[in-house]
């Protein structure tokens, strides 16, 4: 991609630089993204960006365009992570505990920058483009409290975007099919006996018993599910005992379950309480699983797929049809009833995804700006075709 930038990109990308800068001195959690959702009314109604009347407490959605014709919509998320960030940046968070260690402020940019670019264009275009600024990604679920919001009811076909620290700039990655994993946290109760440490057989020994099923619970991936699909269980948090020398009475477990398969993720509930039951009774104990499902495995849809990466190369990017991953993202949920894609935009190299010292390369703003606008653009127009044909 061209390094070289006019007087008007130049501005444009300064412009775009800044709001990020903005956002990530000012990172707000899930569900709390007031003061953010305050600064993209001001800077949509600053272009002349009309506002949707949508009941969202937080977030908000814009269109661009005119008449009845097909609708495309492009999404960003605005919320941060609560991570003390470390990056010494002289934009650096000014909340404590809070930071944009994700790049949803970048995110958020790039939407903001399209928005602005397509209505300079907004005469030309084929019909409507939705613009949504969406909350609470990070929670699993703010994509339904969206759809549940009837915003989304008219949306031919929708795009989203994550960066990519794993790719350096320049760099655009997708793939048909499953992009990221689908996302469940459970937590175990484990409950026994009290005892002396000193005389154990008088209790029920919930340490035990509970370290018996972190083993267990691995024969779900390894001898309980096909080895052709990936699986992960993790248990990441054991929480039981207060002194040295008392068996506690109860011991928790927490942990996350990972997969593409939505038949394998319904079963695994079912296969981990069997588990977990029989250990505990085998050693006189009680347990219980509590799961809670958060997004679906984000399943590009084949078409729409090639199209970003067509599109892609069109504008320079140099595109990787990369594999599946086991992070997360509820823009799953858009896509179980929209058809669309996900893509991934380069922006480092840097540290991981949710590290304090993140960051992004903020030469890929712009270019991923104009991608967005020329995709929206190019779908109104492959959907007017299709209708007319």
């Amino acid at each position: 991609m061209s390094s070289s930038l006019n007087e008007r990109d130049q501005t444009l990308a300064d412009r775009l630089i800044e709001v990020r800068r903005n956002l990530h001195r000012e990172p707000e959690l899930s569900y709390e993204e007031f003061r953010t959702t305050k600064k993209l009314r001001e800077w949509l109604a600053q272009a002349g960006i009309r506002i949707l009347d949508i009941p969202l407490a937080t977030g908000l959605m814009a269109e661009i365009g005119q008449g009845s014709g097909p609708v495309a919509a492009i999404r960003c998320d605005i919320d941060a992570l609560p991570i003390e960030e470390q990056t010494e940046l002289p934009f650096a968070s000014v909340i404590p505990g809070k930071m944009h260690a994700c790049g949803h402020d970048f995110h958020t940019a790039v939407i903001l920058g399209a928005a602005l670019l397509l209505k300079e264009r907004e005469h030309e275009l084929p019909g409507r483009i939705r613009v949504l600024f969406q909350p609470a990604e990070e929670t699993g679920h703010g994509a339904e409290s969206v759809l549940a919001s009837g915003g989304l009811k008219d949306v031919d076909v929708i795009f989203g975007l994550h960066n990519s620290p794993e790719l350096p700039t320049g760099s655009f990655g997708t793939r048909t099919g499953a992009l990221t994993a689908g996302v469940d946290r459970f937590e175990i109760t484990v409950k026994g006996v009290g005892a002396h440490a000193a005389t154990p057989e008088n209790g029920v020994d919930t340490i035990v018993t509970a370290a018996q099923m972190i083993t267990m619970l691995q024969t779900v991936v390894s001898r309980q599910n096909t080895t052709l699909e990936p699986v992960v269980l993790s248990v990441t948090r054991i929480n039981g005992g207060f002194t040295w020398n008392v068996l506690p009475e109860t011991v928790e477990l927490e942990g996350t379950v990972r997969t593409y398969n939505e038949e394998i993720r319904r079963n695994i509930p079912v296969q981990m309480t069997r588990i977990i039951e029989g250990i505990a009774a085998a050693a006189g104990a009680e347990a219980k699983l509590h799961w809670y499902p958060g997004p679906p495995a984000t399943v590009n849809h084949g078409e729409w797929a090639d199209f970003t990466k067509k599109v892609a190369s069109q504008a320079g990017y140099e595109v990787h049809d990369i594999p599946p991953q086991m992070g997360g993202e509820d823009f799953s949920f858009y896509l179980q009833q929209i058809p669309g894609a996900f893509v991934n935009i380069g922006a480092g190299p840097n540290h991981p995804l949710h590290h304090p010292r993140f960051d992004v390369d903020e030469a890929a703003i712009l270019p991923a700006a104009e991608y967005f606008a020329l995709l929206a653009e190019k779908a109104l127009r492959k959907l007017q075709e299709t209708a007319e044909s």
